[in-house]
């Protein structure tokens, strides 16, 4: 198995700590951020930052449906980590200052198939995840700028 990594970034014209604070959102603003390809989504425990527990099914193509289950740390500053409990997926989102404004990174990555399915994997899914990752960051400005 190959670890899978889809790495997405947007820049934007709002302080770090105002888009940090969005992104913590769980409760509030995170559902007003998702693209269509997100379905059921729910706040289970907290809402803000570290100890939410937020589910969601995610459908990345038409036949891929994944159900997921996310636990949220902050292990540093401005860093929010949301780790499956139903797969290998971590997801990673880093705040820091950009000149006037600020910079997102998403890094998402998991444990990939083996064989040539892996290679498929590896080769077209972090596309589609960049894609819907770009999706949430899209609507992110309209929150914080």
């Amino acid at each position: 198995m190959g670890k899978v990594q889809a790495i997405t970034e947007r820049v934007y014209q709002a302080s770090p700590q105002r888009v940090y604070e969005a992104l913590a959102d769980y409760a509030t603003v995170r559902p007003r951020l998702l693209p269509e390809q997100y379905s059921e989504y729910e706040v289970r425990a907290g809402g803000t930052g570290a100890g939410t527990q937020v589910h969601w099914r995610l459908q990345a193509t038409e036949k891929r449906v994944r159900d997921c289950l996310f636990s949220v740390t902050e292990p540093r500053p401005q860093t929010l980590v949301e780790t499956d409990a139903n797969s290998s997926m971590v997801i990673t989102w880093t705040v820091t200052p950009a000149g006037e404004g600020a910079k997102v990174v998403v890094d998402a990555s998991w444990q990939g198939a083996t064989g040539i399915g892996g290679f498929f994997e590896r080769t077209f899914a972090p596309k589609g995840l960049n894609r819907i990752h770009g999706a949430v960051l899209d609507r992110l400005s309209t929150e914080v700028e």
